[in-house]
């Protein structure tokens, strides 16, 4: 006979149960679209009742706004991190390029759920960018702001203007890797991006 504690360690905490809605609602978001899905079909990927759902969740658009924050948090923490053995800007650029294509290709509900359902709404977009998108993009100008500092990169350029045109090469990589019929590996993408971007196209 089990005792009472060994029953509650089998128990699926909170965070997992949380987790596991989060991980469904992706799954769902990405097969049939946001606007398509229901609670109940993120309810029946997670194996759970509608109403544990709504126990964790507000509502569908609390659930895709828990799905953004929680992936831009995970990403920031990753790239500080990651960064923080590296001391040359240019590498650290790379590094963020890298890590960014990689977490998408690594996952490609996720990246259908960032670049084809958050675009779908502009409200969805102006909260967004108010929030964890405004301090990933900070992470990438305060990256390339040490880099003038340094003397690498050209003093005149707007650090603003430099981080959205990093981040929107990048964007429009994933957004090519969902939308292709050709099978092929996004994180790799990253060295030809940042080799245009440091080094241009001129001969």
């Amino acid at each position: 006979m089990r005792s009472a504690g060994s029953l509650n360690s089998t128990r699926p905490t909170i965070a997992d149960k949380h987790a596991a809605i989060l991980r469904a609602a992706i799954r769902v978001f990405a097969n049939n679209g946001y606007f398509n899905s229901k609670v109940a079909d993120i309810a029946k990927e997670a194996g759970v009742a509608d109403g544990t759902v709504y126990l964790y969740f507000k509502s569908k658009e609390e659930i895709l706004h828990s799905i953004f924050d929680r992936s831009m948090e995970e990403a920031i923490s990753e790239g500080r991190k990651r960064l923080a053995t590296i001391s040359d800007p240019k590498e650290r650029l790379r590094r963020i390029a890298l890590l960014h294509l990689e977490r998408l290709g690594a996952d490609r509900d996720l990246a259908v759920v960032f670049q084809v359902e958050l675009r779908g709404s502009t409200k969805f977009m102006e909260e967004f960018s108010a929030a964890g998108f405004a301090e990933y993009l900070g992470l990438i100008r305060a990256t390339f702001e040490e880099g003038q500092r340094a003397g690498a990169f050209r003093k005149e350029l707007n650090p603003k203007v430099v981080a959205k045109v990093l981040f929107g090469a990048l964007d429009e990589m994933a957004t090519n890797w969902i939308l292709s019929k050709r099978r092929y590996k996004l994180a790799p993408m990253a060295d030809q991006v940042l080799d245009i971007f440091l080094n241009g196209v001129s001969e």
